[in-house]
């Protein structure tokens, strides 16, 4: 599969028909596609106020996202550009357009507000696109953010112990950029120049008052700051005086534009390509396009359903396809690594066994780099059951080979010793000597041949137990020997074969300490490759959750300052348990950790030693095989 975009025009992502929202297949392939992480950059805002433009610019395009030159909405539902990182190597960029919000041919202005939460759900930089100045109107008409709180949910509880859900939307909502389209205005406060930033920063401080009319104007500037993370504002001057050109701008060279503006457009792609970030869920998992791709789906089906999409439930989702796609990965890489590098017969199990605890060390390694929540681990015990499995196979495989070999080997070296017993060669006096020569000679020839494999002594000894019958025949028959002689010889070969069976014996007792011994480095591996993932995800979720903190210190900072004083102390109840929950994910000892490892240990220990496939087969297959020959 492709991990890069190819896209020479963006495609319609989410449809819109009749109110009715769906997602488009074609969309959907398109981001199946690309295994890369996704930077998504979306923009949102009333129709007509040249959100597609920007968005054709970011693209590196004057055509694309269409603009439309009347006072229709030329967008529908959420359109989709997926292009290249221009500055993030192995990175997509992914652009959402979206339809214009406010249409007058809506009927139901919910559907607004499901475009704009979906537009938040699915970016890491929501950009949102207004005319003329940020006043008491455009905030108004930014109301689209206060019912996110009805639209979106963090958890699949709506609250946890008395905290808001909404609490936690910091730390997965994107960076926010608010564009002001033609702006007219000079960029100075109470005399003094401010940056862009600054002009937002002031037209979001909050009205004093306790007032109905003070609440209402407060609540869109109250959600902005607890929600997103990081602000910046961006102001364009008029592009171009003539309106005939204006209406079709796309067409319009650059050298006609502006040069303020041109200067602008470059600034704000500028500023998107160097500081829209990767989009992460929580804690610290990167959405590539195929994780895209389902969250997509997940959110929408929650929508058509009357549902509110929950980014738990969704992330949920995410990690039961993904992690089973993890298993397959790295069970694969097992079976790839393995085929390549096991020669068969080898001539020791151990050294079968130290090629598994390799490959399986870096299929463990690339089931725990494309998994994540792994709920009571069932995933990785899958992928343990599996490549045990799988092991038993290449021991299997193994010892079939070496007693194929081996045989093919002892049925050429014994081919005179057996056409000399047919002729009768050794029924004669001092038969019995000649007899013992020859065997002695195929039995030495034989140790000298090179990797005969696990099973060498075992064919031998099955070789030289199919022999003890002709030879009792053969010293029977030796009538050069006497009855003294004839004892001694019989005892002699009794002794031999005792000694073969328990050197077989030996080797067998320790093939099983092998065993056993791989075992325990199996269990090892697996819980210390989870110890440090969980470490790793821990770490994620302090970092989280000291961001979230910060977050709400700020903003209560910023209040005191202010003089919202009652509004600061609201914050307490928020922040006291952010701090209690960095505590509690912080301790050594923590209870699911622990648990997390002492489970999968036990689990792990009665899942590798369960018997294997090869158990009752070997001597079964050595067998057909000496009859076969």
């Amino acid at each position: 599969m492709a991990s890069r975009p190819n896209m020479t025009a963006p495609i319609c992502l989410v449809e819109n028909i009749d109110e009715q929202l769906s997602v488009n297949q074609e969309a959907l392939q398109i981001l199946d596609q690309i295994s890369q992480p996704v930077v998504v950059v979306a923009i949102v805002g009333l129709y007509r106020t040249g959100k597609s433009y920007l968005m054709n610019c970011l693209a590196g395009q004057n055509h694309g996202f269409p603009l439309g030159s009347t006072v229709q909405s030329e967008t529908k539902g959420i359109w989709m550009w997926c292009v290249p990182h221009p500055s993030k190597p192995n990175h997509t960029l992914v652009l959402l357009d979206t339809e214009g919000l406010g249409d007058i041919e809506k009927g139901d202005p919910k559907n607004d507000s499901w475009i704009f939460a979906l537009a938040v759900l699915l970016s890491s930089m929501f950009v949102y696109n207004s005319m003329g100045t940020i006043n008491h109107q455009a905030l108004e008409q930014l109301h689209y953010v206060t019912e996110l709180t009805e639209l979106i949910r963090a958890k699949s509880s709506a609250t946890l112990y008395g905290v808001e859900d909404s609490m936690e939307f910091v730390s997965f909502f994107p960076d926010f950029v608010w564009t002001v389209r033609d702006f007219t205005l000079e960029l100075k406060l109470n005399g003094h120049p401010i940056t862009e930033d600054e002009y937002l920063e002031n037209a979001l401080k909050l009205v004093p008052g306790r007032g109905h009319k003070a609440q209402m104007s407060n609540f869109p500037r109250e959600c902005i700051h607890h929600f997103f993370p990081k602000r910046k504002c961006f102001v364009f001057y008029r592009p171009i005086n003539d309106n005939k050109l204006l209406a079709n701008i796309e067409n319009v060279p650059e050298n006609q534009l502006d040069p303020k503006f041109q200067e602008q457009t470059k600034n704000f792609s500028s500023y998107i390509f160097t500081q829209a970030r990767t989009k992460i869920l929580r804690e610290g998992i990167k959405v590539t396009g195929k994780r895209l791709q389902t969250l997509v789906v997940t959110y929408v089906d929650a929508i058509n359903s009357g549902a509110v999409p929950c980014l738990e439930n969704a992330v949920t989702t995410l990690a039961q396809i993904e992690n089973s796609a993890a298993v397959q990965k790295a069970a694969d890489h097992y079976s790839e690594q393995m085929a390549q590098q096991v020669r068969f017969p080898t001539d020791m199990l151990q050294e079968l066994l130290d090629l598994h605890a390799a490959c399986e060390r870096e299929a463990i390694a690339i089931f725990m780099e494309n998994s994540f929540k792994d709920e009571n681990q069932e995933f990785q015990k899958k992928l343990v059951e599996i490549i045990k499995d799988k092991k038993d196979d290449f021991m299997l495989q193994n010892e079939e080979e070496s007693v194929k070999y081996c045989q093919a080997t002892l049925d050429q070296l014994s081919m005179a010793l057996m056409e000399n017993i047919s002729a009768g060669t050794f029924y004669v006096p001092g038969g019995h000597k000649l007899y013992l020569e020859t065997k002695e000679s195929i039995e030495g020839d034989y140790c000298k041949v090179p990797r005969k494999g696990v099973k060498a002594n075992e064919v031998l000894q099955s070789f030289l137990k199919s022999q003890m019958a002709i030879e009792k025949s053969i010293l029977q028959a030796d009538k050069a020997l006497t009855d003294g002689e004839n004892a001694m010889a019989a005892e002699r070969a009794r002794k031999e074969a005792a000694e073969k069976e328990q050197e077989l014996m030996a080797q067998k007792l320790k093939e099983q300490e092998q065993q056993m011994e791989a075992q325990r480095k199996s269990l090892e591996e697996n819980i210390a490759q989870l110890k440090e993932k969980l470490e790793r995800d821990r770490e994620n979720i302090i970092r989280e959750q000291n961001m979230m903190l910060e977050h709400k210190l700020k903003v209560q900072e910023d209040l005191l300052s202010e003089g919202f004083k009652k509004k600061a102390e609201e914050l307490n109840a928020e922040i006291d348990h952010l701090k209690n929950m960095i505590d509690a994910t912080q301790k050594d000892d923590t209870p699911w950790v622990a648990g997390a490892l002492e489970t999968l240990s036990n689990e792990i220990t009665s899942i590798l030693s369960a018997p294997a496939k090869l158990v009752g087969n070997i001597m079964t297959g050595i067998s057909s095989l000496l009859k076969k020959n």
